[in-house]
C-alpha cells in the first residue's frame, strides 16, 4: 500500500463550541452541501447480535462498496467517522473533528486520514485530493460561521434545488388556499419557501414541532399549517413507527389503520411494538409534484442524526476507555448500539457513574474518576457504548397528541383504526361539558330558539378547545366530549369556556346559559366508533360523572387531575373547594375538587 496520508484543516469560529457544533456535527447536511454522493446501506445482523453496515455508492464510472463503522463522538468535543473500502482507490478513510474553546469563539481541527489501495489512489493523494477537499470544506466552515453570526439565513450556501415543472405555480396557489382557512396563521408562504429552497435533509422528513422551534411560532400553528398543507397536496403525511432504542422509523404507513402492530429494527436487531403515545409519529414530506426527495443516505451515522445521544464510543473487547465529557445533570439512558439491556440513570450530583457492560447487561457503577467518564467493556467482543438524554421526543408529534388537535378531527376524520384494533393511551386528559338546565331551556324558549342557542354554545366551546390544543371528540345531545394531550391545556380551555360563556351571555340578549365542566386525567383506549376516533374506558366514564357534579359556571376536577405537575401553577390562582359524592357506576364515594364560579369571576376581574 502507499501508507496512510493525513491532513489537518484548522478553522476558527466567532462563536462558542455549543453554537457551531450542531452544524458541523450534522454530517448528513455537511455532506450534502459538499456535494458528496448519496449511497444505499444494507444492514447484516451477525450471530452475536451486532450489525454489519455495508454501503454502496456510484462515483463517476465506479461503484464503491465499503463497511461503515459506527461514528464515535462526545458531544461538543469531537467526532470520528471511518469507512473501510472493499474496492476503489482507498483502503480506508477516517474523518475526525476536534473542537477547542478559545478567546472570542472556538477552533475546529478537521483531520482526514486516508490510505491508498492502488496507483490511482496514490496519484489522487499526491495531487488533488487534499487541496480540493480543504478548499471545499473551508468554504462550508465559513458558511457555518456566518450562520451562527446571524449573517446568513441558512447553515450552508447551497444552490436552490431544481423543482419539477409547475411546482412554483402549485406552491403559489396553495399558499392562498391555506391562508383562506383557519389553519394558515400567516405561515403558508414561509412553508412554501422552505420546501422550495431548503436542503434535502430538511424536507425529507418535516416535523411540525421542529418548524415551530426554528421559526419561533406556537406549536399548534405549525401543526395546523402542516395538516392543512397536506390537504392542499403540497405536503403528504405518514405515520412512522419509531424504534424505542435508536428512535428511527423502521416502518411507515400512509394511513393509521394500515400501520402494523409492531416492527423489527435491523439496526438494533430487536422486535418492538407500537405505542400510541410514544413511538407512533405523524410526519410530513413534500408532494413529489412539488419536490421529489431521494431516500438514499448522505451520511448514515453522525452525531446530529441522533442529537439526544451525548456520547457514542466503541470500546474493544475486555477493554476500558476514559473520556472527557461535559454532561449536564439529568436523566440518561445507558445502552449499547448492539442489542442488549439498558439502564436509566438520574444523575444529579457527584461524578458521572462508570458504565460497565458485562454479558448482555449494561449498568452504572460507582464513579472511579472525578471529571471523566469511564466505559468498561467486560465482554469478549467490541461494543459501542451510548449515553443519551431522555429528550429525544421533543420534535416527534406522536399519534396521541396529533389526534387530540381539532384540526386533525376537522381535516382527517377518515383517519381511523382498523375495526377491533384498539390502542391503549397511558395518559390523556378528558373534558366533558353540558348545559345547565337544558331540559328547562327547551321548554321555556321552544325547540327552535333552544337549538340555535345550543349551536352557538357549541361554537364557543369548540373555539376554546381548539385554541388550547384540544379536540372535540363528539357531541352527545347538549354535552361535549373533548380530549387533550396536556392537562394544562385542558384547564386553560375550561377557564376560557367559562369566561367566553360569561361574555356570550352578556352580549347575546337571550336566555343566559350555564356550562357544567368536568376534567380528569387517566388511562383509556383509543378505538373506532361510528367511523371516527374515540376514547373508551373508566377515565371517560369518570369524567362524565364529574361533569354531572358541576352546578354550572364552575369547573370540577378529579384528584388525579389536580396532582398533575403541569396544572399546579394555574390552580394556585384559585381557592379550591373539596367535596365527594357517590358517582354512578363507581362502588366507592369519589373525592373531587371544584373551582367555584366566584373564584373564576375573581380571575376575570383581575385580568
Amino acid at each position: 500500500m502507499g501508507g496512510v496520508k493525513s491532513r489537518t484543516f484548522t478553522w476558527h469560529f466567532d462563536c462558542p463550541v455549543e453554537e457551531i457544533w450542531p452544524i458541523l456535527a450534522d454530517t448528513e447536511r455537511f455532506n450534502e452541501a459538499a456535494q458528496l454522493p448519496r449511497y444505499n446501506v444494507e444492514e447484516h445482523p451477525k450471530p452475536d447480535g451486532s450489525i454489519d453496515f455495508v454501503a454502496e455508492a456510484k462515483v463517476g464510472p465506479y461503484t464503491l462498496v465499503w463497511d461503515e463503522e459506527p461514528t464515535n463522538w462526545v458531544a461538543n468535543r469531537w467526532f470520528r467517522h471511518r469507512r473501510n473500502f472493499r474496492n476503489g482507490p482507498f483502503t480506508f478513510l477516517c474523518a475526525t473533528l476536534k473542537m477547542f474553546p478559545e478567546k472570542g469563539g472556538c477552533r475546529g481541527e478537521y483531520t482526514i486520514d486516508v490510505e491508498a489501495a492502488n496507483p490511482v489512489g496514490r496519484l489522487m493523494l499526491a495531487t488533488s485530493f487534499f487541496p480540493s477537499t480543504e478548499k471545499k470544506f473551508a468554504c462550508l466552515a465559513d458558511n457555518a460561521n456566518d450562520f451562527c453570526a446571524g449573517e446568513a439565513e441558512t447553515e450552508f450556501d447551497t444552490p436552490a434545488p431544481e423543482l419539477p415543472a409547475g411546482a412554483a405555480e402549485k406552491l403559489h396557489d396553495a399558499v392562498a388556499r391555506i391562508e383562506a382557512t383557519p389553519y394558515g396563521h400567516g405561515l403558508a408562504e414561509r412553508l412554501a419557501s422552505y420546501l422550495a429552497t431548503r436542503q434535502e435533509v430538511d424536507v425529507r422528513k418535516i416535523r411540525p414541532l421542529h418548524l415551530a422551534r426554528i421559526w419561533n411560532v406556537p406549536e399548534r400553528h405549525a401543526i395546523e399549517l402542516c395538516m392543512q398543507a397536506a390537504r392542499e397536496n403540497i405536503l403528504a403525511m405518514r405515520w412512522d413507527l419509531l424504534c424505542p432504542r435508536c428512535q428511527v422509523a423502521k416502518t411507515s404507513s400512509f394511513a393509521l389503520d394500515e400501520l402494523p402492530s409492531g416492527a423489527h429494527c435491523p439496526t438494533c436487531n430487536i422486535d418492538y411494538e407500537r405505542d400510541y403515545a410514544n413511538n407512533i409519529e405523524l410526519a410530513f414530506f413534500p408532494n413529489s409534484l412539488v419536490r421529489p426527495v431521494d431516500d438514499r443516505e448522505f451520511c448514515l451515522f453522525g452525531p446530529w442524526s441522533t442529537p439526544h445521544v451525548d456520547i457514542q464510543i466503541t470500546v474493544g473487547a475486555a477493554s476500558m476507555e476514559t473520556v472527557e465529557a461535559r454532561l449536564d445533570h439529568g436523566v440518561y439512558r445507558l445502552r449499547t448500539l448492539e442489542a442488549g439491556d439498558e439502564e436509566i440513570v438520574d444523575w444529579n450530583s457527584g461524578a458521572f457513574p462508570d458504565v460497565v457492560a458485562k454479558g448482555k447487561t449494561i449498568a452504572a457503577a460507582p464513579a472511579s474518576r472525578q471529571g471523566t467518564l469511564v466505559l468498561k467493556n467486560e465482554t469478549k467482543r467490541p461494543l459501542t457504548f451510548i449515553i443519551e438524554e431522555m429528550t429525544w421526543r421533543r420534535d416527534a408529534l406522536n399519534a396521541h397528541r396529533a389526534t387530540t388537535f381539532q384540526a386533525f378531527r376537522d381535516l382527517y376524520d377518515t383517519e381511523i383504526l382498523r375495526p377491533g384494533d384498539n390502542l391503549e393511551v397511558d395518559n390523556i386528559t378528558i373534558m366533558f361539558t353540558d348545559l345547565e338546565g337544558s331540559t328547562a331551556l327547551y321548554e321555556t324558549v321552544g325547540d327552535f330558539q333552544a337549538y340555535s342557542l345550543v349551536r352557538d354554545f357549541f361554537a364557543v366551546l369548540g373555539a376554546a378547545i381548539r385554541d388550547n390544543n384540544g379536540a372535540m371528540v363528539k357531541t352527545i345531545g347538549d354535552a361535549v366530549h373533548g380530549a387533550f394531550a396536556n392537562p394544562r391545556d385542558a384547564l386553560l380551555a375550561a377557564i376560557q369556556i367559562q369566561t367566553d360563556i360569561d361574555g356570550f351571555n352578556a352580549e347575546s340578549g337571550r336566555t343566559p346559559i350555564g356550562v357544567k365542566i368536568g376534567l380528569h386525567v387517566g388511562r383509556c383506549i383509543a378505538v373506532t366508533l361510528n367511523n371516527r376516533l374515540d376514547y373508551y374506558g373508566t377515565a371517560v366514564n369518570k369524567t362524565a360523572r364529574l361533569a354531572d357534579r358541576s352546578g354550572g359556571g364552575d369547573i370540577v376536577l378529579s384528584e388525579e387531575f389536580v396532582t398533575e405537575p403541569a396544572v399546579s401553577p394555574e390552580l394556585k390562582k384559585f381557592r379550591l373547594k373539596k367535596d365527594s359524592a357517590a358517582l354512578k357506576g363507581f362502588d366507592e364515594p369519589m373525592p373531587y375538587l371544584r373551582i367555584p364560579p366566584a373564584e373564576l369571576k375573581k380571575l376575570r376581574t383581575r385580568s
